[in-house]
């Protein structure tokens, strides 16, 4: 639903606020699906195009790869207030980390092995000011150096990586950033602030081959959450 446009019939959910001027790389799936339709036209989703290339894209920057399902159909119209209310906040505490993905099938342990993939990425100023101003459960040489390029007003956008140490690499380094207090968002630094979480976070920092296999399981699932087929969508 995210690649659609706004048109007469619904407001689409690319301006939502999790969404503008955050995600960005329509054009890459416009390319692929060019080229995937005039190799073998109508038989590939958009849908199953953006699962293989979120595989592919983990794949290339040294993460662990998944069987990828396939025969997802498209979604033909899209919600603006589904996307605001249903992608949790980077100022959700734990609690209401956990009751998003439990609404959606997901459980505690998918929410953390998840959350794995902000081991790569960036975020804008606007979604981490408060944490690194504010926040006491903040490593102070960390919060100084993020500052540098997210001043206290302005400056909205610029952007920061999700993972200090290794912003380009997919591996599990995060996890060791959330032990060392260095999670860039709040929501990411509260799985690691003394709640449930911290254990898995603690095994992840220590054993990168058990995030892999948890993130690759936990991505299968979380791609068959209500996946249209048969004759539903296009």
């Amino acid at each position: 639903s995210i690649l659609l446009d706004d048109n007469s019939t619904f407001t689409g959910e690319k301006t939502a606020l999790p969404n503008a001027n955050s995600v960005r790389g329509f054009d890459v799936i416009d390319t692929i699906k060019t080229q995937v339709e005039a190799a073998c036209s109508g038989v590939v989703s958009c849908a199953d195009v953006l699962a293989i290339v979120a595989r592919a894209s983990v794949v290339q920057l040294g993460g662990p790869t998944w069987t990828v399902l396939l025969g997802r159909r498209d979604s033909t119209t899209a919600s603006l207030s589904a996307a605001n209310n249903n992608i949790p906040s980077p100022a959700s505490n734990l609690s209401a980390l956990i009751s998003s993905f439990t609404a959606h099938g997901l459980s505690t342990k998918d929410l953390v092995a998840l959350s794995g993939g902000h081991t790569i990425g960036q975020a804008r100023c606007t979604t981490f000011r408060a944490r690194i101003y504010n926040e006491s459960n903040i490593d102070t040489s960390f919060a100084t150096s993020v500052k540098s390029s997210c001043p206290s007003a302005g400056g909205d956008n610029t952007l920061s990586p999700l993972d200090l140490a290794t912003p380009t690499t997919f591996d599990n380094k995060y996890y060791t950033d959330l032990g060392n207090r260095k999670g860039l968002l709040h929501s990411d630094q509260q799985l690691f602030s003394g709640g449930s979480t911290n254990s898995q976070v603690t095994t992840y920092s220590a054993n990168q081959n058990t995030f892999f296999t948890d993130f690759a399981a936990a991505m299968v699932k979380m791609g068959n959450i209500s996946p249209l087929t048969g004759t539903s969508g296009q």
